[in-house]
């Protein structure tokens, strides 16, 4: 199938009327409660492709959403140091790239996406891309075992994060896919994001005594319902997960008390043996 550019038309889909996806809507245009340029975004971040060398003791592996880049959100390199110095030279930080893929919402255009959507909005019965999911998480502890190969930064000192589809991936590594053998991650962090292929979730003790989460999300969230923070935050629980959620009177976006809570739970798992 040949490339196709995302438009502004509507087309009917799964029997309704979806106003088709532009490329940055799960972006994150409000990131601490202030519009970013996408250039100036890219200008502030040094390590947005993870491969530059630095003495860092741990690491932050962040997943943008869909139609993003990594520059979307690479100024958590900056903003998290200026809340939480700790967080600073020490940490290094990982904004990986979503692959160019059809999205089946979008009628088959083509965008940065870690899987494809089938629904929409999404609530707590979308249908899942298991193939794609897995090929994402994959991607991901990728770039975990290449932080330790190259800097010798082992899992259990690294947090993998994102935000909306990049949430979902997020939770998707650090839970499912942590199965006996595996080190677990320090730990996971999800924004306005939802938990994936929950029929298939299984934790290992391990990974729920190891790997803490925070979950933020949007009270007035239309594209990621807010349905899927309480829905999600409860499974994990009873599993016995340790959960951090808060509830942020915004829509599809960013909130700066969310960052704040990210940057006071980043410290507190990557320091904690420091």
């Amino acid at each position: 199938q040949a490339n196709k550019k995302p438009s502004n038309k509507q087309a009917t889909l799964s029997g309704g009327s979806v106003m088709l996806v532009r490329p940055l809507l799960f972006s994150s245009a409000a990131i601490a409660g202030r519009s970013l340029p996408l250039t100036a975004a890219m200008s502030m971040s040094s390590t947005t492709s993870g491969d530059q060398q630095c003495g860092g003791k741990s690491a932050v592996v962040f997943l943008h959403g869909l139609g993003d880049s990594p520059a979307g959100w690479s100024s958590l390199e900056h903003q998290l140091p200026s809340l939480k110095p700790s967080l600073g030279q020490d940490v290094h930080y990982v904004f990986p790239p979503a692959p160019t893929i059809g999205i089946t919402i979008n009628g088959g255009y083509e965008m940065p996406g870690w899987f494809d959507l089938f629904d929409w909005p999404i609530g707590i019965s979308a249908k899942d891309d298991k193939t794609g999911k897995n090929k994402a998480a994959q991607q991901i502890e990728e770039a975990v075992e290449k932080l330790e190969k190259d800097m010798g930064i082992p899992p259990n000192r690294v947090v993998v994060g994102g935000f909306s589809q990049g949430g979902a991936v997020a939770l998707l590594t650090a839970y499912h896919r942590r199965k006996e053998g595996k080190v677990p991650f320090a730990g996971c962090v999800c924004l306005s994001g939802w938990l994936t292929m929950k029929d298939d979730l299984e934790i290992t003790d391990e990974v729920i005594k190891s790997t803490p989460l925070f979950w933020g999300h949007g009270q007035a969230d239309d594209k990621v319902l807010y349905e899927q923070q309480p829905h999600g935050v409860q499974i994990l629980r009873e599993l016995g997960v340790d959960v951090s959620d808060a509830a942020y009177p915004m829509g599809h976006s960013s909130h700066p008390k969310e960052i704040e809570a990210v940057a006071e739970f980043l410290e507190r798992v990557l320091k904690k043996d420091s």
